[in-house]
Parts: structure tokens; C-alpha cells; sequence
């Protein structure tokens, strides 16, 4: 990997919101609401977590549930889970859970996967409001989640059209640590590496769920990390970037 590589990578795990991110707020948003972002945004820009150690380093690991994979194509978020986690350590009363009122259809077949109703859904707040009371949990925190990419395309999606924010939280999925480990496992479901770790799989698909599965999976794997030595996530991007 080459240094031009190496500074993107940097550039990607150190994100930010950007300067003017309540500028584009909605004109009804309330001035805690404005408080709010401006306290996240001055945490964000002070904070780092490359150089924590692991025993210390302060995550959110979180899951969504959604109507489809696509949110370009119209697809929504209809629940969101999280729980926090410090070093190998899930502090369980430390969580967030809301169902989201997606405001259109959902397949049958996401409603039987998740055993969300649509009543449910229809007396859950609103994407703007759920995303809301996400952002004021998870702060300036590190975010974890399994195969990433799914929802950092949804809060990146729904917080810029929902509340005109530019969604650059720091998120790091699990197989980052998993990889030091198993080589390849990108594409393993959660189910399948929480059996292979002896982690109980319960209540599959329900995001509050999925996330704590999701914590328990990057505590095994901080842990075993520590274990092997490494300090802090510096040192295991140094460790996977020889490896490429």
C-alpha cells in the first residue's frame, strides 16, 4: 500500500462533520437542537481514536433494519439499534432502540424477517425525529457495525435528507479486527461468525439484537486483539496494510 493510500485511509477514519452543518438545518429546528450539533461537531473535530488503546476505546456499535439494500432507489430505515461498548466491555444499560415510521410500504417479506407490524410502524416516530435522538446517543463516538456499508449508505443517505447533515461519523466494520484473525470474512453473515466465536445467536434480525450479537463479536475480537499485542487501531491498520 502506498502512501497515498495510507492518507486516504486516514482521511476516511478520521471523518467529520463538516463547518457549516446547521446551516442547512431546517428552519423549525429548535436552538437545542442547534446546540446539540455545534457541541457534536466541536467533539468531533477535538477528537481521535487511532492512538486510543483498545481497553479504553469508546464504540457504538449499531444495526439497521430496512425496507431493501438500496436507499438511492427509495429504500428506508424502519429500526435502528445500538449499545455501547468501552475496550472488551458492553455496558448493556447503556442502548438505543426505536422502531421508524418509514412512511411507505413494506414488503411483506421484510415485515415476517424483522416481526415488525405495520401498526407498529405507523405509531413509530418519524426517520427525522428517530435520527435525532441516534445522533444525541452516539455523540462523537466511534461507530461499529457488521458489514458496514449497509448502514453507513442509510445514515448517510437519511441524515443528509431528513436533517441536511453531512453524515461522517468514524464507522468501522467488525471485520477490520476480525481480519487480524480470519483473512477473509467480508462477506460471513453475523450468524455464521457468532457460532464460529461461540457468541448465542437470538432474535436474528431485530436490530437491537443484531447490534448487541454485532458488540459481542468486536469485544471478542478487541480482546483477542489486546491479547496479541496491539495497543490501539493505529496498530492494526499498520498490521493489515503489510498484509495487503
Amino acid at each position: 500500500m502506498g502512501m497515498n493510500d495510507m492518507i486516504r485511509f486516514f482521511r476516511q477514519m478520521t471523518g467529520k462533520l463538516g463547518s457549516n452543518i446547521y446551516a442547512g438545518m431546517p428552519t423549525h429546528s429548535n436552538p437545542q437542537q442547534m446546540s446539540f450539533l455545534r457541541q457534536l461537531q466541536k467533539e468531533m473535530k477535538e477528537g481521535t481514536s487511532l492512538d486510543c488503546p483498545l481497553e479504553e476505546l469508546q464504540v457504538i456499535v449499531f444495526d439497521l433494519e430496512t425496507t431493501g439494500f438500496y436507499p438511492e432507489k427509495g429504500d428506508r430505515i424502519i429500526s435502528i439499534g445500538a449499545v455501547k461498548v468501552i475496550g472488551s466491555t458492553i455496558l448493556e444499560n447503556e442502548f438505543f432502540y426505536s422502531l421508524i415510521n418509514p412512511e411507505i410500504p413494506v414488503p411483506p417479506d421484510v415485515l415476517s424477517l424483522t416481526s415488525i407490524t405495520e401498526e407498529e410502524l405507523l405509531t413509530a416516530p418519524k426517520t427525522s425525529q428517530a435520527l435525532m435522538e441516534f445522533l444525541s446517543f452516539i455523540g462523537s463516538s466511534v461507530l461499529v457495525a457488521h458489514h458496514a456499508r449497509h448502514e453507513q449508505a442509510f445514515m448517510k443517505k437519511f441524515t443528509g435528507s431528513h436533517l441536511r447533515l453531512n453524515f461522517e461519523h468514524r464507522v468501522i466494520d467488525t471485520s477490520f479486527l476480525i481480519r487480524i484473525f480470519q483473512p477473509v470474512v467480508n462477506s460471513l453473515p453475523l450468524e455464521q461468525i457468532c457460532h464460529e466465536c461461540g457468541i448465542e445467536v437470538k432474535d436474528r434480525h431485530h436490530a437491537l439484537a443484531d447490534a448487541k450479537m454485532a458488540a459481542k463479536l468486536w469485544a471478542f475480537y478487541i480482546k483477542k486483539a489486546r491479547e496479541q499485542g496491539y495497543k490501539n487501531l493505529r496498530e492494526v491498520y499498520e498490521y493489515l496494510s503489510l498484509k495487503r
